[in-house]
């Protein structure tokens, strides 16, 4: 990304006057100028091939293209290379300029909008681009801030303004921003236009939500945070208007500074592409070795003789000069076995498969009206080969609307619904919510179920009411009330917004704030606090808090937070409080509930002035501020007692456990990771059926110290082993198993394991030392759930599994906390969801609901990979079997660099003759219908074991590509060599090129497994356009034309009329393709695959619905039809509550919920992880697979 203004060193600190632009220029901050386009009309065409020829296929081919321009070895015209090169860097230049073109229409956009600026003490309308820093700017209701500015006054009162800033973080929630008092008064541009107030604060950095710095004016020195700015991007809401000076312009704002590049992501395809392409140069230049080696040794012994009739080139003095040049002759010519449509057709097949991605209606969501998105179009067919996904759970796996469940309040936890006999009893339909019509201010849509909570609240219990009031004050929400007595929060978090709701709900009402007051209305009477401090929630306090004092002049300090962190902080008295509401805690975590600790401390007005002037102190300090501020939040946030705590409950989202449990019948193994406890943790897998009462034991790793993690990790290995010793399987492990080989062995384990690891475990356990040992035991179990992680510890259990695995990762998330995540695994899946839009913007794919992952990979992403790898496949083969022919010809010809094909033929065959067919069929083919895809699971593992399209694969096309070359050529060549009528050598390029383009054209008609009118219009159509080329070039009408190029009139007409050619175009395309045709049949009925057996059900039920219909229409008045069903904030993850029965066809899980398996994919991922290189084992048809087809 360019920006307009130029690079200067970093700076260490930024000063910024008021009013001075002379002052402010000589630091040369940047300009408020954004330009993130790449070129112009002058530096378009240089810099954007410098940017292709940048790509070694476009090199490489620009080389052959010189060398063509050399009349001693070019045997090609030079439009054979240039044609094709020329349209590709065409393509790719159009595609770069549209893009580029949007880029500076966008820049103009946003460079020409208009602000007002105070210049000389009058307000100008001035285009963003050339505001500068120091500036002062007018903002109004609804205007995007220009810059990041200092907030100076607004037209609230105590300078308070409201801001969305979906932009930088996507989060939809308006949040505050308050000006220091001192400034909040210049609400004037006569006050404004005398201000000269300093600032010196940090230099520009992408952290949004922290900002240090300090203002002096007047003699005296004000602390500045992230609280007193406003960020360019950010929207100004419900303030008529306000006042800023710019800090920070254009590439400096932290916008901007957090616009960098995501990191370019490969397919293992595309890094396999580039390993066979290295060796296929090699072959080639192998290839012209031989053949330059043959023309020199040809001229010596044979050429010598004929130098009357055909004599040396003026340059070659030598027979080895000779084949010198020969070399480069035969490099050109064979060097369509690399041809540069290759990367063209797989960029088109690309975009096709993220088409077919976005137009997906079962994969759009109508509640939200998203659709499911291809953000990126290179990595579609790695999707069909997942093999780990890392799974955040708020709003990924749960749907992130929060609803106040059950509370502990004075050893009593309230929540349950209870029998006429006190107990417990199940929410049935009868069951009827509390009635809060006593309340005029209640929110209509809030359920509460136990009525002893209101009566306790009604009879004035003392400790319910400060539950409450705590609820009511301890908090950032906006209120907003429209109406009389319709009021509308606007919280952070959904879980703060459910908290208020409830307090509202139960008499407590938060009704407004200023700074420095709130307004409760308590049982309807109203009470204002006077609000003397908020210690404001992080990831690293886990809690938040506010410093009030009553009408009374009491001050209490009001604190919620985690329970690992407040129940450390409480004073040591009232023990049976403690456990009691410690038992409730852990109750609700077992139920899937978020939790939260309440407690509150009463302060003395002395240590309240002494602490409130030490942090003043803090504040003001330029170095350390956070480390001293922090430390004195953690001195006044101590000795407090406890009141109770929250449950908040996070349903799961609709489809998450079947979605789970088909992806885990796929071979896939699912990590959540979450901010939550231990029993929490447990009680997410339980929900989504990722992990089970059957399962043969959930290993839970808690250990604080290195030395306990790595006990405990050991232990889980031995018993897995143990446990594997004990049932057998035909073999006992050794007692000592070295570690390269322990990895493979753990995963061939019996029995089904978990691993459950706290993040303070997981934090010794990435540790240098550990993390072999941690991932092995870990890749061992079937489900993995970190809890108490951070977000750059879910980076980090990312990139440890992409280091040490040959496996693809993919991350899915729906958070700011999951980019990190996201842009670390090899596909990165964002969650539109309630947490806004930052982790779509990171992603590669993107949409609504979990559940859509399932048709994402299974369909999408299977079909993908299918495609990609028969379109290669197939690619290979064609251009072998095409360029071979060259190779052979070499030794009839003298090695004389001669071509069999006329040049026009070797320009169109990938261009035109073959380029649709192939590209057909790697958009549309399927081996089998979708919902089968779903229905059996196991035929995704192909791609997991990489077993379309590898080395092996490779090398079996490039065989037959060959075993095609040596019949295209012999054959036609020993018919002619005995016919006399059909001897001259452009009769004999005729029936090869026509040969070949039909034998490849049957080819393509047996690999294509599904049809469509697509694919036969392409495969006809290009048979069809062959001939009528090849009868136009030799017409009479061209030779009158060109006469110099065409001069072969009538020869294809000819050559097409002698039965023996088309009889040679019979026997060269059977003996070619019957051999193919063969083997398929013999492997489909000795060892057919998965998808074979798949679509041999399919077909044997068609047929059996074929006859039920016949018998149906003879002697039946009735019929049976069978009937099928179609089927927060950091910190701090939610509890997953429920779960739901798998609606899995019987067929699917018959078919492959037993784990062990004799299928033949199941031996291979045997082999593949005891280290073997063996390829397939047993055959399908035994075994697993024999009750597959027990339908």
């Amino acid at each position: 990304m360019e920006l307009c203004a130029k690079k200067h060193p970093p700076e260490e600190e930024r000063r910024v006057k008021a009013n001075a632009r002379e002052y402010n220029e000589k630091f040369q901050y940047a300009s408020n100028c954004i330009k993130t386009s790449k070129y112009n009309m002058v530096t378009f065409l240089p810099i954007n091939l410098f940017e292709q020829f940048q790509e070694v296929a476009n090199t490489y081919f620009l080389f052959l293209l010189i060398l063509q321009l050399i009349p001693q070895i070019s045997s090609l015209s030079w439009f054979t290379t240039i044609v094709p090169l020329v349209l590709v860097l065409t393509i790719t230049a159009v595609k770069d300029a549209t893009d580029d073109y949007f880029r500076h229409k966008s820049d103009n956009q946003v460079n020409n909008r208009q602000s007002q600026v105070l210049i000389n003490g009058i307000l100008q309308q001035e285009q963003w681009m050339n505001v500068r820093v120091g500036d002062i700017i007018k903002l109004e209701n609804n205007q995007f801030v220009a810059a990041d500015l200092l907030l100076l006054s607004s037209s609230e009162p105590h300078g308070l303004c409201y801001i969305e800033t979906a932009e930088l973080d996507g989060e939809t929630n308006m949040k505050v921003r308050q000006a220091i008092p001192l400034t909040s008064e210049l609400s004037d541009t006569s006050k404004l236009a005398h201000f000269d107030g300093e600032v010196i604060c940090e230099p520009p950095n992408n952290k949004l939500d922290k900002f240090s710095g300090t203002l002096y004016w007047k003699e005296s020195k004000h602390p500045l945070s992230n609280q007193n700015m406003l960020l360019r991007g950010c929207v100004l809401r419900n303030t008529e208007w306000c006042f800023g000076l710019v800090i920070f312009a254009g590439p400096d704002t932290k916008l901007m500074q957090n616009s960098g590049r995501t990191k370019f992501k490969r397919t293992s395809i595309d890094r396999l592409m580039n390993t066979l392409v290295l060796w296929i140069f090699g072959f080639l230049v192998c290839m012209g070795v031989i053949l330059a080696i043959g023309n020199s040794i040809w001229e010596y012994e044979v050429g010598a003789c004929f130098q009357i009739y055909l004599p040396w080139d003026e340059a070659v003095d030598s027979a080895f000069f000779s084949g010198f040049l020969s070399f480069w002759s035969y490099i050109i010519i064979l060097n369509t076995v690399v041809p540069i449509s290759l990367y063209v057709s797989v960029e088109v097949i690309r975009l096709g498969h993220s088409y077919f991605i976005n137009w997906d209606k079962k994969m759009y969501c109508a509640k939200r009206c998203t659709p499911a998105e291809a953000r990126t179009t290179t990595l579609n067919e790695e999707l069909g080969q997942v093999e780990y996904i890392f799974s955040d759970k708020t709003g990924t796996l749960t749907q992130n609307i929060m609803v106040f469940s059950k509370c502990s309040v004075n050893k009593r936890s309230y929540g349950d619904v209870l029998d006429v006999l006190g107990y417990k009893a199940e929410l049935g339909e009868k069951t009827e919510p509390v009635d809060f019509s006593f309340n005029p201010l209640a929110d209509p849509n809030f359920m509460f179920w136990d009525t002893g909570l209101l009566e306790a609240v009604k009879l004035g219990d003392p400790h319910v009411h400060e539950f409450f009031r705590l609820l009511s004050l301890c908090h950032t929400v906006m209120s907003e009330e429209k109406n009389p007595g319709e009021l509308y929060y606007k919280a952070q978090s959904p879980d703060e917004g459910a908290l208020v709701t409830a307090a509202r709900n139960f008499g407590f009402v938060f009704r407004s704030r200023t700074p420095k007051t709130i307004t409760v209305q308590e049982l309807g009477r109203p009470v204002t606090y006077q609000l003397l401090a908020i210690l404001d929630f992080n990831n690293v306090r886990k809690r938040m808090s506010v410093i009030v004092r009553n009408h009374e002049g009491q001050i209490r300090l009001y604190c919620k937070g985690a329970d690992t962190i407040l129940l450390e902080r409480l004073h040591p008295g009232n023990q049976e409080l403690y456990n009691v509401t410690t038992d409730h805690l852990n109750e609700y975590a077992g139920e899937g509930l978020r939790t939260l600790v309440l407690a509150y401390r009463d302060l003395e007005e002395s240590y309240y002035a002494s602490w409130a002037e030490r942090l003043h102190r803090a504040s003001m300090t330029s170095e350390g501020r956070e480390e001293r501020v922090a430390r004195l939040y953690e001195e006044v946030e101590n000795d407090m007692v406890l009141l109770g705590a929250t449950a908040i409950e996070d349903k799961l989202q609709q489809g998450v456990p079947e979605t789970i449990a088909l992806l885990t019948l796929a071979n896939i193994k699912i990590w959540v990771l979450t901010g939550d406890k231990q029993e929490t943790a447990v009680n997410i897998g339980y929900s989504c059926k990722m992990l089970t009462d059957e399962m043969t034991e959930v290993f839970i790793i808690t250990g604080h110290t290195v030395l306990e993690v790595r006990q405990e990790l050991r232990k889980a290995r031995e018993k897995m082993l143990d446990s594997s010793r004990s049932v057998g399987n035909g073999f006992a492990y050794p007692e000592k198993v070295s570690a390269s080989k322990l990895t493979s062995v753990l995963e061939a384990v019996a029995g089904e394991y978990a691993l459950v690891i706290n993040g303070h475990s997981l934090a010794h356990a990435l540790e240098a030392d550990m993390e072999l040992e941690f991932l092995e035991t870990a890749c061992a179990c079937k489900a993995v759930i970190c809890c108490r992680v951070t977000p750059l510890q879910k980076a980090q259990v990312v990139e440890l599994v992409k280091k040490y695995k040959k496996a693809v990762t993919l991350a899915i998330g729906d958070g700011a906390n999951d980019v990190s995540m996201i842009k670390t695994a090899h596909i990165g899946v964002g969650i539109s969801g309630q947490e806004g839009i930052q982790a779509v913007l990171a992603s590669d794919y993107s949409f609504s609901q979990f559940k859509f992952l399932q048709r994402l990979l299974l369909v999408h992403g299977r079909w993908s990979y299918l495609r990609m790898c028969k379109f290669l496949c197939y690619f290979f083969y064609k251009n072998f079997a095409f360029t071979m022919v060259h190779f052979w010809f070499g030794f009839f010809c003298g090695f004389s660099a001669q071509t069999v094909y006329d040049q026009y033929f070797i320009t169109l065959y990938n261009i035109v003759y073959t380029s649709l067919p192939v590209l057909a069929m790697g958009v549309f083919d399927q081996d089998v219908p979708e919902h089968r895809s779903l229905e059996y699971p196991k035929l995704y593992e192909p791609g997991q074991l990489n077993l379309l399209f590898n080395k092996r694969e490779f090398f079996i096309c490039i065989a037959q590509g060959i075993y095609t070359s040596v019949f295209m050529f012999f054959i036609p060549y020993g018919v002619f060599s005995d016919n006399a009528h059909l001897a001259d050598y452009q009769s004999f390029a005729v029936t090869v090129a026509t040969s070949l383009v039909i034998v490849v054209s049957v080819q393509i008609g047996l690999d294509t497994g599904f049809w469509t009118a697509i694919n036969h219009f392409f495969i006809w159509g290009s048979l069809a356009v062959y001939f009528a080329i090849l009868f136009a070039m030799h017409s009479d009408g061209l030779f009158q034309l060109f006469p110099n190029q065409f001069r072969f009139v009538g020869n294809a007409q000819n050559t097409l009329a002698q039965p023996a050619v088309w009889l040679t175009i019979a026997l060269t395309t059977v003996i070619c393709i019957m051999p193919v045709v063969a083997f398929r049949f013999l492997k489909l009925d000795l060892k057919p695959e998965l998808s074979d057996t798949v679509r041999y059900t399919q077909l044997v039920r068609k047929k059996q619905k074929t006859q039920h219909r016949c018998m149906g229409r003879v002697g039946r008045v009735g019929s049976r039809r069978s009937g099928y069903a179609f089927s927060h904030q950091e910190g701090f993850g939610e509890l997953i509550m429920s779960g739901k029965n798998m609606r899995l066809s019987s067929l699917a899980l018959s078919s492959f919920s037993g784990r062990p398996s004799t299928s033949w994919i199941e031996t291979l991922r045997k082999k593949k992880s005891a280290g073997g290189d063996g390829s397939a084992a047993s055959s399908p048809s035994g075994g697993g697979l024999d009750r597959t087809l027990k339908v």
